[in-house]
């Protein structure tokens, strides 16, 4: 079985966010990037599917040079190779058009992705990869289970959850409780030196939105104490200021 895993570089939660050129370019300097939590929690469930011999898993990344460290954590996490497409991923379009251009040429039966990424949330490349592939695509996956060319997946719905047989191959975004990811260990970052990374340029891709402008949330205001007796004035807040009544 050959599972593809797209993985995305994004900045750690603990990185402060600044932007420049008049707030329309991300400040990379002094940003920690890391692997997109989502997508090693991807990446943790191909590596169990294909133990022991049962396949091989490639991670792909949409990217610049820059990006080839995080490429090699994947690396050194477990999976037996990597591709990179050369190119600023844009937005969730440009990406999965690119990964599809590749899939076509170098067939998978399986492709994970995360629900979505911490930096944009869009939940798009999924979805997109199904139908840029015509191949059935399911979001937001919470279990993933393989038995021959059939895979067995969990959805959480309204008051309950969904179980859907999916036929190979198939196109997922997947979610905590899939699998808990894996940190490298000492051999698997000694080999990830000399696993395959291979450099792909991109394919020619129309456009269809631009990002105008950044802009960080309104700071929180300071928290506003009410004496446990005076009821009338949290009514009263509420009312005028919260309005959540």
């Amino acid at each position: 079985m050959k599972i593809l895993v797209c993985i995305s570089n994004v900045p750690d939660t603990t990185t402060k966010i600044t932007f420049t050129d008049n707030n329309t370019q991300f400040n990379t300097n002094g940003v920690q990037f890391v692997i997109n939590p989502y997508d090693e929690i991807a990446l943790a469930r191909a590596i169990e599917l294909t133990d022991g011999g049962k396949g091989s898993v490639t991670v792909i990344n949409v990217g610049e040079a820059s990006t080839e460290p995080t490429i090699r954590k994947a690396l050194a996490i477990g999976a037996t190779d990597a591709v990179r497409i050369n190119a600023k991923p844009h937005d969730a379009w440009y990406v999965a058009y690119q990964i599809a251009e590749y899939v076509k040429n170098n067939p998978f039966d399986m492709i994970l992705t995360g629900r979505e990424s911490i930096d944009y949330n869009g939940s798009k490349v999924a979805a997109m990869l199904g139908e840029l592939l015509n191949i059935p695509s399911v979001s937001i996956i919470k279990k993933l289970d393989v038995d021959g060319e059939q895979a067995t997946v969990e959805r959480e719905i309204e008051g309950g959850k969904e179980v859907l047989t999916i036929p190979l191959p198939f196109a997922a975004g997947t979610a905590e409780g899939v699998a808990e990811p894996k940190i490298p260990n000492m051999r698997g970052i000694m080999s990830a030196r000399t696993k395959p990374l291979s450099v792909v340029e991109p394919v020619e891709v129309k456009t269809f939105s631009d990002i105008i402008s950044y802009e960080t949330p309104a700071p929180r205001s300071q928290v506003k104490l009410v004496a446990p007796d005076n009821t009338a004035e949290l009514v009263d807040l509420l009312h005028t200021q919260a309005r959540v009544i």
